[in-house]
């Protein structure tokens, strides 16, 4: 982990799945931390490693210079920058690490440059492993000069890349969630295919690993659905939020994303029933217009 010397103060707020490993790793590099969450016991579980819990984000806001929010979306985001407005003071940084929509990034910005306050959106890939190993990829979007303030703290959490003004960070996070939801949906395919033909599944796996079709998706989640393993890491209902603000980005750009459409429309047919499962229990939804055909026997794993 990259440690800091720096005497730059953070308030993070949002401590959830990702959040918690996110916050711990800016502790242990030496960033003074406070924490606030709308749920304050999951906060309070950092104040082991050293992290401050503020009751209000206006109060963790007003320690702090630089304001970082891991939040549900984006509406989630704006009343907890609109909670913590009283706290900002000019000069200061917010960085939205949530996953939202190009205009609700491009919004928070307009408003945030009012008060004089910076702002960069900086989604991330790699899930609670990802944040746990400080891996993530981190999409930036902002001033140059603003993401050169914040590029060191960013690489205890991962390696950022800087991809154009604000809002661009949540354009390329989207470019990421459709090539991750698209690719999941081929490897179910593909395994469903195997199994319903007669050939071993984890066969088949192995087989083409390796060749072009290897990818980390095939690595992490082909293994997860012929374990049947669909307890989360990464969910259905952010991976269908994100999906649809794909659409909604593509709306905006004047292009139509069929591809797109389709895999959408498979995490809608169990956003329902499963939110809180796995991505890939992408399977899941292919096999329910599958009727009697199965990957494996192992009984499902499900939150």
């Amino acid at each position: 982990m990259k440690a800091t010397t720096s005497p730059v103060r953070v308030a993070f707020l949002g401590i959830g799945l990702m959040g918690q490993p996110m916050a711990s790793r800016l502790l242990r590099a030496g960033y003074p931390l406070t924490v606030w969450n709308r749920t304050p016991a999951k906060a309070m579980e950092l104040e082991g490693l050293g992290a401050n819990v503020a009751d209000t984000p206006a109060a963790a806001a007003s320690q702090a210079d630089i304001v970082i929010t891991m939040l549900g979306d984006g509406a989630a985001v704006a009343a907890v920058i609109d909670l913590a407005a009283a706290g900002l003071r000019t000069g200061m940084l917010v960085i939205d690490m949530s996953s939202t929509r190009q205009a609700e990034a491009q919004a928070l910005h307009a408003k945030l440059q009012a008060l004089g306050v910076a702002f960069i959106d900086a989604p991330v890939s790699g899930g609670v492993v990802g944040a746990e190993a400080g891996s993530l990829a981190i999409m930036a979007g902002g001033a140059e000069q603003d993401f050169a303030r914040v590029e060191a703290l960013l690489q205890v959490l991962g390696r950022p890349t800087l991809v154009g003004p604000a809002g661009c960070g949540q354009l390329a996070k989207l470019c990421n969630q459709l090539i991750v939801g698209g690719t999941l949906n081929i490897v179910a395919e593909a395994l469903l295919l195997a199994q319903a033909g007669g050939a071993d599944p984890v066969a088949v796996r192995a087989a083409i690993r390796g060749g072009f079709a290897e990818s980390r998706i095939l690595e992490v989640h082909g293994q997860r659905m012929l374990e049947r393993n669909f307890l989360p890491g990464g969910q259905v209902k952010s991976q269908t939020k994100d999906l649809e603000n794909v659409l909604v980005a593509a709306v905006a750009a004047g292009i139509r994303l069929p591809v797109t459409e389709l895999v959408t429309e498979r995490y809608r047919s169990i956003l329902a029933a499963l939110p809180l499962a796995d991505q890939s229990a992408a399977l899941l939804a292919l096999e329910r217009i599958n009727p009697g055909v199965r990957v494996g026997t192992r009984p499902d794993q499900l939150p």
